[in-house]
């Protein structure tokens, strides 16, 4: 099984970028992840919001296959516990999942399009961080969902 995290924009803080790097490293021990990085749409001042998720939508779908189970994070999805988190990755690969794709939408979601093609959704927390936190967050949480299923002492209870 392969993970890729879709990103709508680029992650430009230097602190965050290094942190997602550190655990990218990580995480090449444990399985192949990888990071797509959609650039943000240009010139949206004239566009509502429904067209901006409408736009980020096409590009989505371009970075996706048919084959691809596709999670949001999404603030009204499921949330986890680590340990929770860990044995729904376990699932997927038992279940002979080949592809996880992990999309952070725009600044406004996804569009209705996007939530049709989607498999599952996943909230990271209640509270509202900005989608470069999340990208860091996600990089963490999926590196210590591994060493959980490996039983290594990264996670304590």
């Amino acid at each position: 099984m392969k993970i890729t995290l879709l990103t709508i924009g680029k992650t430009e803080d230097n602190y965050l970028i290094e942190g997602i790097d550190i655990y990218l490293k990580r995480l090449k021990h444990y399985i192949p992840f990888k990071i797509i990085e959609i650039p943000e749409l240009k010139n949206t001042k004239s566009l509502s919001k429904e067209q901006q998720k409408s736009k980020e939508a096409e590009l989505i779908f371009k970075n996706i296959q048919s084959t691809d189970h596709v999670i949001l994070l999404d603030e009204n999805g499921k949330q986890f516990s680590s340990k929770d988190f860990s044995i729904y990755l376990n699932k997927k690969m038992v279940g002979g999942q080949q592809h996880l794709v992990f999309i952070i939408g725009g600044p406004y979601g996804f569009s209705e399009e996007v939530y049709l093609r989607s498999n599952d959704k996943i909230s990271l927390s209640q509270m509202t961080f900005s989608h470069q936190m999340i990208r860091f967050f996600f990089a963490e949480q999926l590196y210590r969902a591994y060493t959980i299923l490996k039983g290594e002492p990264y996670h304590h209870d």
